[in-house]
This record gives structure tokens, C-alpha cells and sequence, in this order.
């Protein structure tokens, strides 16, 4: 112990008691209370090459260790308990402690080397690099997630009405906006609002989707707006992030929002008008920077009538509205669409893909889908399900659609003359098709008319 008497007393206690270790550590440095140096010993010395004549107290410890973190110990009072330092081509484990005196003021702090070669913690470090990759891995699954998985050309037609849509798509993109999508089940709504974020200025933030309607509503709030530690009995002790500050940056889509509850409706409301939002539990305010885009398949305006659904949410959320048609209002896109639908329907390893024939098609268009293309895509399922080849046929389709959509023999009637003639043009090009085997060229002369006009045709029609 003698040689510690010239040092604080607290200082020497603790040095004494590292002393009764022996070996497990390499040696000591301590400083003031303004991290210059008041005592070094001699192995640490010779660790670092110093030789021992050298007069090192007064110093600022940076001036000697350049790495030493014994500077923020003694302003933060906080100790480092094991840390891995570097000396010129030389790695200690080290640990770091503050001193105090009886008042627990700051005296200064303490610094050992426990081992002068990191391969001690060899199995610590593979471990820890292990959870490293770990986390790296489950982070990038994160971030995939949090991206939008469509684009606009993933929303498939080629019709007038669907011409429209993208147009409208492609201009609502460019505003910041909130964007209302409204249309029937099964119409696409959640792929057109991938398409939205990804043709913003936001592409590069999450895109964070929410099914209102999914999730129990006595965790709704927990899940927009986050939980703050220990806020109920259970809660965990760590913060919880809830949706809106996940979306921070970038899109929050709402799908289902018809289905929001009354109570969330208000905090909704003012999280879109100020910008800002409490946690569960927390009096903290946190700003966000979030675009809305909502989604619905309830007609919005009659439950604001009822009193179920807030009005100046509506508003608020409808500042951009989309309006989807139902898959009945663009039965000339079925052929792409089923096309499209069967490229993504498993298959057996022996066949190289799915092909469906022009009466197929032709009595796809005779149905009036109402689940719109998400019943579009059970159809061919069943279909493919219960085909004994790669080829889907007249009969097949039949088996598969509901028993009301059985063949009629007539299309039904059309609302006006033109649409009424348009069906007629194609189903006549159809027929052509299928008696000259594919050909559009033998096509075209069967039907009477030249191969610009019957290509320009099968165009408009989508069938090219």
C-alpha cells in the first residue's frame, strides 16, 4: 500500500484493491478532475514505451494516451466499464472508473488495463459479431419492407378508364398532399398507393402501410402513435415507436380508414393538421414529417351522415381523391389482366406457362366481378387448380366461375351503342384469332381489313 500513500485517499483504496488481483490487470493511470494525469505505474509505463524518468503528472492525458476516454468519464461522472483502445499498433482492454469524495463529487478518474491483446475476449467479440450480423440482416428485411412493392405499371390495363386512372396518379404524385383512394374491394387500392410514394419526392423514405380494419381497436392508438416506457402495467421499459413516427419522412397509407374508431379519429385529425403527436402514456410531443395517402371501399359520405365517420377528417384526408373503376367498367383489360394474374399462378416443373384461350377470355368478359380482380384471381387459381395441362380453356373457366356466371351465350347489354359495338368488334377479332391459330395476319384478311388497322384495333382493344 505504500506506494499509493501520495495519492487521495479514495484514489489509493481503489488502486490497493486492484494491487490484491496480482496479474489480472496490466497496469493504472489516474487523473484530476480536469484529466491531466496525477499518478501512472509503472507497467503501463512500459506498456506504452514511456520510459521511467519521464515526468508525465500535469499533463492532459490525450497529450500521452491520444485514444483515452478518461476525459468523459470525468464529465459525465459515467463509468466504461470494459472498452478496447488503441496504441500505436497496440490494442488494450481496458475499464474506466470515476472518483469521488465523500459528497460524491467529481475527483477525477481511474484507468486499468486489464489485458494488452484482445484475443481474451475472443469469444465476447464472435458473439457480439454474430448479433452485428444478426441485426444488420433483420434491419435490411426491415427496410425492404418499409418499400413500396409496386409501381404504376404493376396496375395492368389498357383501357380509357385506366388510361385516366394513371394520369391522375401521375399528377397526385407530385403534390404532397393527403391522397383519398376510393373504390371497391379487390380494385387495386394499396398498389396505386405504392405507386403514389414511389413517383414522389418522398421515394427514398419508408412507405408504412396500417390495415385499420386488422387491428384490434384497443391497440390502435398504441399502434400509430407508439408507447411510452411504462405506460401501463406490462408495458415494456423501452419506448415503443408507433407507426406515424416509423412513416417519419416518407408515406403512412390507411387502408380500410372507414373503419377507424370515433376516439382516433381526433387524435388522427390532429396529427395531420399540426404535425405532432403524444405516445401512449407520454406527455412528450414529437414531430413528424408524414404524407397521408387513406384508403377506402365504405362510402365515406354516408357514414359522415350517420355521425361515424368525422367531417373535417374527410376533408382533411380528401385534399386529392382518386376514384378506382370497378373491374365491370373495364372488361376490355380482363385478357391483360388474366395474363398478368397467370404469370404469378405456380405452375407444374413441367410446363414452361399458363395459357389461356381467346373464349376464355371472351367469357371472363361476361361476368360481372364483383370481388374486382382479387376474385379475377381466385378464378384462375380454381382454374389452373383443376387444368390437366397449360392450357386454360372455355370449359375450365366455366367450372371455375360461380355458378350465377354460367354461360349465357350473350354478352350482357351494354349501356349505349358504342360499347354495345366495341364488344362486338372484339368478340369478332377473337373468333378470327382463334380460327387461324394466332395468326393476326390471316386474321386481319379473314375479317376483311388491312394489318395496320387490325393491329391499331387489337390495341385499342388490348388484345395486343
Amino acid at each position: 500500500m505504500s506506494q499509493h500513500r501520495s495519492l487521495p485517499k479514495s484514489v489509493a483504496t481503489v488502486l490497493n484493491a486492484f494491487d490484491s488481483l496480482g496479474d489480472s490487470f496490466k497496469g493504472a493511470i489516474t487523473v484530476d478532475a480536469e484529466a491531466r494525469i496525477t499518478w501512472i505505474d509503472e507497467r503501463y509505463r512500459e506498456l506504452l514505451g514511456i520510459p521511467g524518468d519521464a515526468d508525465l503528472v500535469g499533463q492532459r492525458v490525450e497529450e500521452v494516451i491520444p485514444h483515452s476516454l478518461l476525459r468523459r468519464v470525468v464529465e459525465t461522472g459515467r463509468p466504461i466499464l470494459i472498452d478496447i483502445m488503441a496504441f500505436d499498433d497496440k490494442q488494450f482492454v481496458v475499464c474506466r472508473l470515476p472518483l469521488r469524495n465523500e459528497e460524491g463529487e467529481i475527483l477525477g478518474a481511474v484507468g486499468f488495463v486489464f489485458y494488452e491483446e484482445i484475443d481474451y475476449l475472443a469469444p465476447i467479440l464472435d458473439k457480439f459479431e454474430t448479433m452485428q450480423r444478426q441485426l444488420s440482416r433483420a434491419q435490411a428485411a426491415l427496410n425492404r419492407e418499409r418499400q413500396t412493392k409496386y409501381s404504376l405499371s404493376s396496375f395492368v390495363g389498357a383501357s380509357e378508364a385506366v388510361r385516366d386512372l394513371k394520369t391522375v396518379v401521375r399528377r397526385y404524385a407530385l403534390r404532397d398532399g393527403a391522397a383519398l383512394i376510393l373504390g371497391e374491394t379487390g380494385t387495386g387500392k394499396e398498389l396505386l398507393a405504392h405507386a403514389i410514394h414511389q413517383q414522389s419526392d418522398r421515394a427514398d423514405g419508408p412507405f408504412v402501410a396500417v390495415n385499420v380494419a386488422a387491428i384490434p381497436e384497443a391497440l390502435l392508438e398504441a399502434e400509430f402513435f407508439g408507447v411510452a416506457p411504462g405506460a401501463f402495467t406490462g408495458a415494456d421499459r423501452k419506448p415503443r415507436k408507433g407507426k406515424f413516427e416509423l412513416a417519419h419522412g416518407g408515406t403512412l397509407f390507411l387502408d380500410e380508414i372507414g373503419d377507424m374508431p370515433a376516439a382516433l379519429q381526433a387524435k388522427l385529425l390532429r396529427a395531420l393538421q399540426e404535425g405532432e403527436f403524444e405516445p401512449l402514456g407520454s406527455n412528450t410531443v414529437k414531430k413528424v414529417d408524414v404524407r397521408i395517402i387513406a384508403a377506402t371501399s365504405q362510402p365515406l359520405e354516408q357514414k359522415i351522415e350517420d355521425k361515424s365517420f368525422r367531417a373535417d377528417l374527410y376533408y382533411r384526408i380528401a385534399v386529392l381523391a382518386i376514384h378506382v373503376p370497378p373491374l365491370r367498367e373495364r372488361l376490355d383489360d380482363i385478357g391483360l389482366i388474366a395474363e398478368a394474374l397467370l404469370e404469378t399462378i405456380p405452375r407444374p416443373r413441367d410446363q414452361r406457362g399458363w395459357l389461356i384461350t381467346p373464349e376464355a377470355i371472351d367469357q371472363l368478359t361476361r361476368y360481372r366481378w364483383p370481388g374486382n380482380v382479387r376474385e379475377l384471381r381466385n378464378v384462375l387459381e380454381r382454374a389452373a387448380a383443376m387444368a390437366p395441362s397449360e392450357m386454360i380453356d372455355l370449359a375450365l373457366i366455366a367450372k371455375a366461375l360461380p355458378r350465377e356466371a354460367a354461360p349465357t351465350g350473350a354478352p350482357p347489354i351494354a349501356a349505349d351503342l358504342s360499347a354495345r359495338l366495341a364488344d362486338a368488334e372484339r368478340s369478332a377479332m377473337l373468333e378470327a384469332l382463334a380460327a387461324e391459330d394466332g395468326s393476326k395476319s390471316a386474321a386481319a384478311r379473314r375479317l376483311g381489313v388491312s394489318r395496320s388497322q387490325f393491329y391499331e384495333k387489337l390495341r385499342r382493344h388490348g388484345l395486343d
